[in-house]
């Protein structure tokens, strides 16, 4: 039974984007281990609160990855 967690940004992702990783993710999982794996097939998105992670000694907010993904 495989369990796959997703680390994102909180707030950047809305509920659709996360359930089609969850989707995709899962689809992912099921060609690799074929499709009697689907059911039992675990994805999880967790959400990091701004303040909680860091790249390059930085902490960029929600807002800022959102800027940053506009370009």
């Amino acid at each position: 039974m495989p369990l796959v967690d997703i680390e994102v940004i909180e707030g950047v992702f809305d509920t659709a984007q996360k359930a089609q990783m969850i989707e995709k993710v899962t689809n992912a999982m099921v060609e690799v281990e074929g499709e009697a794996m689907r059911g039992v097939t675990w994805v999880r998105v967790k959400e990091i609160r701004s303040g909680q992670w860091g790249i390059g000694g930085n902490t960029p907010s929600a807002a800022d990855i959102k800027a940053m993904a506009a370009k």
